[in-house]
């Protein structure tokens, strides 16, 4: 068994899943590989499990009834995690928006440079976005400067979906309060290992626009990012927050 497990969430991916699990197989250092699939209506929990007949000791899945949020798929997959004893647990999406070559550089970041929380970044080196209309990378971007300046995180790309988490962040971040399930999750991750004193590292990506299947985002999920931060940071003077054993700065 690999010392990583990539936790991929689906919802109709039949054009991509096959794709990036082939290609995240092919990579020079080992991952495992586990699926939450909110029953895909597409048929993407199938093609997952055909492909376990040709990788049974490093592809998994968990398949859900219904959408029910990004946030609880990777609650699930990180429980999952734990469970099964792996190290580093990762982050990914499943359209290729996150280049799957860039996995040993995360990796890399926590397991020999001193991160605990590694975060694949749009922005820390520009903008590094391909294909998105002009609209959204504004959105995108003055929404990480937003969450910055309220959060106090000395982080650009606060609403990055790409990461590394060591296990002792999993099993200090008490992952039964995190609240939200949707975009503003990603936000609330990283708040509360900051708020811990976690080690926060970006690493610098370039994210593609998907090219096959339908993209999930909309307005109303950057809102609910928007608005979420507000609250992160209300609830952060009144609640207790379990610290890491060695004290650790925030680095970006």
């Amino acid at each position: 068994m690999s010392d990583s497990v990539v936790i991929i969430p689906t919802y109709n991916e039949k054009e991509n899943i096959e794709n990036i699990i082939r290609v995240i197989f092919a990579l020079p250092k080992a991952f495992d590989l586990l699926i939450i699939d909110d029953g895909s209506p597409d048929g993407t929990g199938a093609i997952v499990k055909r492909l376990q007949q040709e990788f049974p000791d490093r592809l998994f899945i968990i398949e859900r009834e219904g959408k029910q949020g990004l946030g609880t798929a990777y609650i699930r997959g990180f429980q999952w995690a734990l469970e099964h004893s792996y190290a580093y647990v990762f982050e990914m999406d499943a359209d290729f928006s996150h280049n799957p070559e860039d996995l040993p550089r995360l990796y890399k970041s926590c397991a020999l440079e001193g991160a605990d929380v590694a975060i694949g970044s749009r922005y820390i080196d520009g903008v590094n976005v391909v294909n998105w209309p002009l609209g959204r990378v504004l959105m995108s971007y003055f929404a990480s400067m937003y969450v910055r300046i309220i959060t106090g995180m000395r982080i650009k790309d606060t609403t990055a979906g790409f990461k590394c988490y060591r296990r002792e962040v999993l099993e200090t971040l008490e992952l039964d309060k995190i609240h939200f399930k949707g975009y503003a999750f990603q936000v609330e991750m990283k708040f509360t290992a900051y708020k811990c004193g976690f080690t926060l590292k970006e690493v610098p990506i370039i994210f593609v626009n998907r090219v096959y299947g339908v993209s999930k985002m909309n307005t109303s999920i950057f809102g609910e990012a928007l608005f979420g931060v507000l609250k992160l940071k209300w609830w952060s003077f009144f609640r207790k927050y379990p610290q890491k054993k060695e004290s650790a700065q925030l680095t970006a």
